[in-house]
C-alpha cells in the first residue's frame, strides 16, 4: 500500500467507532473484484473495475431488505417520500 501512496485506514476496535458495516463492504469488495478478476498490470484498471463495482452495487444490485430494488433507488425514493411528507405538513 505505502508504494502506490495509499495509507492504512485507522481506528478504534470494540467501541461505537467501529464501523463493521465498512468493513463487510471492503470484504465484498475484495471477494468480488480484487480477488477474483487480478493479477491487475496497472492502478488504473483497479479504478476502472472499482468504478464499475460501486456503481453496479449502489444502482444494480437488488437488496431483498429493501423490497429488492438497488440502493440507489430505495434511498431516492425515500427522499421522494420524505419531501412529499413536509410539503403537506
Amino acid at each position: 500500500m505505502a508504494e502506490a501512496g495509499i495509507e492504512p485506514s485507522v481506528g478504534s476496535k470494540d467501541d461505537s467507532y467501529d464501523n463493521a458495516l465498512a468493513e463487510t463492504i471492503n470484504g465484498l469488495y475484495k471477494a468480488e473484484v480484487i480477488h477474483r478478476r487480478g493479477p491487475w498490470k496497472t492502478k488504473q484498471a483497479v479504478e476502472l473495475a472499482t468504478l464499475q463495482w460501486v456503481a453496479w452495487f449502489n444502482h444494480h444490485r437488488l437488496m431483498g431488505p429493501l423490497g429488492y430494488v438497488p440502493p440507489a433507488e430505495f434511498e431516492a425514493n425515500y427522499h421522494r417520500q420524505r419531501a412529499g411528507q413536509a410539503a403537506t405538513v
